[in-house]
């Protein structure tokens, strides 16, 4: 392609001016034929990387209706490989998290009925399914995802893509681990999946594992606007980001600022027009966070980012939370029966309790964000001021501080088990 595209170029520069001089009406029509040709090759050149046909908004939303005969296949990513890779803080270690988080999910979406839900590992084996496809498949894997780099660059050289700027700096993955993120896409093409989430947790570089970084909160990285399936992923993505964001903070990180990320480059969600999938990556907040590292409300924490997330993917299909609930988060109903102060309090009822005082707007109190004060299972500052205001929005007076038997009886009108419909 590249040699026709020389050729168009030697005849525009070489031969134009010759016939300027001696042929000065046929000039406008040589060039035109030229153009016309350029045009068409590039064109061409578009339509082979588009060809992968990415899924589109409606197609996807067609299948979760009663009447489809097919189901919406999702398949996901826990970030990172069986026993290698990934954020460590401590003993704690983020392949292993997001492992547990896709667990969850899964079981929230085939409850549903209407989702078909792949998952690519546990914590010590791949799927069988990806296992033996990355041993049959090594050698074409390693070609096509060459092939689509050469008609990236092709595309930036013609001018029919620009050459996108990267926001965020990641590390390079190794070979075998990049050519198996590419496995993972070339197979979900083959497959027919509609819904590609890639599962993760952030991290700070930092000198000691067991030192906590500067940064909070969740960041979801689509396709940047160029690649075939960015509108699609988008379209589900903002779903997503609405309902954690109701709960979680955004990250603060620089780069990440506004916690929803176009990302040119991340093999995970489509490099050079390779997924036809919608696919996003979800970085569900930073591995040293309380929600991650206190045992006590680490399980809560993250079977409500899963829950979230699927209430996110029923927005986007128009269903909403389609399991019966009275609330949005899987930490209320709850019936408060323990009183609750600074100096004792048991960090899964803080969870419930801070829950509960989102949905007050009470939390987090006034001058603070979700990163200065977050969902933490601790009964600190944040916690104290924003209980305050919830005791004077319902009068109590006796209790400044801490939540005592008036509390306890408001906080159960208002949110035990009783609620639920």
């Amino acid at each position: 392609m590249r040699y026709y595209l020389t050729v168009i170029l030697l005849i525009t520069f070489l031969a134009v001016p010759w016939l300027m001089v001696n042929y000065p009406d046929q000039t406008d029509y040589v060039l035109s034929v030229a153009h016309s040709i350029e045009d068409s090759l590039t064109g061409n050149l578009a339509s082979a990387i588009l060809a992968r046909s990415p899924k589109s908004v409606q197609e996807i939303q067609a299948r979760y209706t009663p009447t489809s005969p097919k189901k919406v296949r999702i398949l996901l990513v826990p970030g990172h490989e069986p026993g290698y890779g990934g954020a460590e803080y401590g003993d704690i270690k983020e392949r292993d998290i997001n492992v547990e988080l896709a667990e969850d999910l899964s079981h929230l979406l085939n409850e549903n009925g209407r989702y078909e839900v792949i998952t690519t590992r546990t914590s010590t084996d791949w799927n069988p399914l990806f296992s033996e496809y990355f041993k049959t498949h090594w050698d074409d894997i390693n070609s096509w995802q060459k092939q689509a780099s050469t008609e990236a660059k092709q595309m930036v050289s013609v001018g029919q893509l620009k050459q996108a700027i990267i926001p965020v700096s990641h590390n390079d993955a190794p070979h075998n681990i990049a050519l198996r993120l590419f496995g993972i896409t070339k197979w979900a093409n083959e497959n027919d999946i509609d819904i590609t989430i890639h599962i993760h947790v952030n991290d700070d570089p930092r000198h000691n594992s067991r030192v906590a970084g500067d940064h909070s909160g969740f960041a979801i990285y689509v396709p940047e606007h160029q690649l075939g399936n960015s509108s699609t992923t988008q379209a589900i993505a903002s779903n997503v980001f609405k309902r954690l964001s109701r709960y979680n903070p955004t990250s603060d990180l620089a780069v990440e600022a506004g916690g929803f990320i176009e990302e040119p480059e991340l093999i995970a969600i489509g490099v050079n027009n390779t997924a036809a999938a919608a696919s996003m990556l979800v970085e569900y907040g930073y591995i040293y966070e309380q929600q991650f590292t206190n045992v006590e409300v680490h399980t809560q924490a993250v079977s409500d980012l899963a829950f979230q997330t699927y209430l996110g993917l029923q927005d986007f299909f128009g269903s909403g939370n389609n399991i019966t609930r009275a609330y949005d988060t899987l930490m209320l109903p709850r019936t408060f029966n323990r009183q609750m102060s600074k100096t004792g309090y048991k960090p899964e009822n803080v969870f419930a309790l801070q829950t509960a005082l989102i949905l007050e707007g009470a939390y987090p109190p006034d001058k603070n964000n979700k990163n200065s004060c977050p969902r933490s299972g601790k009964f600190g500052p944040c916690t104290e001021e924003a209980l305050a205001v919830f005791q004077k929005k319902h009068k109590i007076v006796e209790e400044k501080g801490y939540v005592g038997t008036k509390t306890l009886g408001i906080l159960n009108q208002l949110y035990s088990v009783k609620s639920e419909k």
